[in-house]
């Protein structure tokens, strides 16, 4: 059993819905951020700028569709079984966040970050964690609350775009130039420490800025990335993300009610088979879009069928303002937490399954795709690549 289902369980044991040996969530909450952080900062240092520019239109184009699709199906899902339109729209906005922290551990165990699937689901979670901000301002409005207004959309986007900016500046000068001074000490504590000072720093700024922490930690990964200092970093932060995003997972196990669960099974599991489904066939209809390969839909569209970890956050907010309440929030978070379980073993039978799949009869376009956007363009000048090793020991 994938070791995810494992810290899950481990939560659901643990928490106040357990046993009850952990009743303090809020402290594991926070160390279960940083995990979030430290996963998407390994992830932006084993990418770069140029290959982020390379699937940009995976983000903003691929990224929408799924988004929009999956908003748009479950709003009418929603509104067909009797929901008020506001209600509608929050169910639509927490289904169509995917969980980053499983999907990207996953592709990294499986080495498939850089495989054409995996950048597009890489290119697509970019994306649903920066709409993830204005879901967050809008659901007041849903509720009939003035919070969200224009002026405050357009200050979070001059905010978004002068952090971006920074940090391209940061990539270019500033970061390569604090990595060498600190190498020079041949000190691997200070040169830790400086690594993990930039990944927090950043993720803070992003996050008081009203932007997501996870993508201030990936922006992070990014700017090291471009310095000649990178594999020595990761190398030194592997152990720290593995800890702490351990933790992630346990802190979402710990959310589950399990008596609500057992009260409801049937329904819970329908309806959890229900938003794998049709996500995972928004994120595939997207895809074909885009004139992808049929067998690359499908595995983006498994990959990223079940809810997401800022689905959780965007939930708080809707039951703080009265969208969610009582056993529709729990439904909520049992659905969540089970998808979340079950999407490990649907990444792992999604190549046997796009290979069934693929066996029916279909015609040639839709097999082989119109434009496989989500293939890397290939450079005839390799860029030259350099492994700086530090050691403590005084020359």
């Amino acid at each position: 059993m994938p070791v995810i289902v494992g810290f899950l369980l481990t939560g659901i044991l643990a928490g106040p819905y357990g046993f009850k040996l952990i009743d303090s969530i809020h402290e594991v909450n926070v160390l279960a951020e940083v995990g979030v952080a430290l996963l998407l900062f390994t992830i932006g240092m084993e990418f770069s700028l140029r290959k982020l520019l390379q699937i940009k239109k995976l983000v903003l184009v691929g990224g929408a569709l799924q988004v929009t699709l999956t908003i748009l199906a479950f709003y009418g899902i929603a509104r067909l079984v009797g929901r008020p339109p506001n209600e509608s729209l929050l169910w639509g906005f927490l289904v169509s966040l995917s969980s980053t922290a499983i999907v990207l551990k996953l592709l990294q165990e499986k080495a498939e970050t850089d495989s054409p699937h995996g950048r597009t689901i890489l290119g697509m979670l970019i994306f649903q964690d920066i709409i993830v901000v204005p879901m967050v301002l809008i659901t007041p409005l849903l509720a009939g609350k003035a919070h969200g207004s224009d002026e405050s959309l357009l200050f979070l986007l001059g905010k978004g775009i002068g952090i971006v900016t920074l940090a391209i500046v940061a990539a270019k000068w500033i970061v390569p130039q604090v990595l060498y001074q600190i190498a020079r000490t041949k000190n691997r504590e200070i040169f830790l420490l400086t690594i993990v000072v930039i990944c927090l720093t950043a993720a803070w700024l992003t996050q008081a800025a009203g932007l997501s922490l996870a993508l201030g930690a990936f922006l992070a990964g990014l700017i090291i990335s471009e310095s000649e200092y990178n594999l020595q970093a990761l190398g030194n932060i592997l152990p720290f993300r593995d800890v702490f995003t351990s933790l992630f997972f346990v802190s979402m196990g710990m959310l589950l009610d399990v008596a609500f669960f057992f009260s409801y099974p049937l329904s819970t599991l329908m309806i959890v088979i229900g938003i794998l489904f049709i996500k995972g066939a928004a994120a595939a209809l997207g895809c074909v879009s885009l004139g992808m390969p049929l067998r690359t839909a499908i595995l983006v569209g498994l990959s990223l069928g079940q809810v997401g970890e800022f689905s959780f956050i965007l939930s708080r907010a809707g039951a703080e303002h009265g969208l969610l309440s009582g056993d529709i929030y729990q439904m909520f978070l049992a659905c969540s937490i089970l998808s979340m379980a079950m999407a490990p073993f649907v990444i792992a039978s999604a190549p046997s399954l796009s290979g069934i799949i693929l066996r029916l009869p279909m015609t040639r376009r839709l097999r082989e795709g119109a434009a496989p956007v989500a293939q890397a363009k290939k450079t005839e000048k390799k860029p030259k690549q350099k492994i700086i090793l530090l050691s403590s020991a005084a020359e």
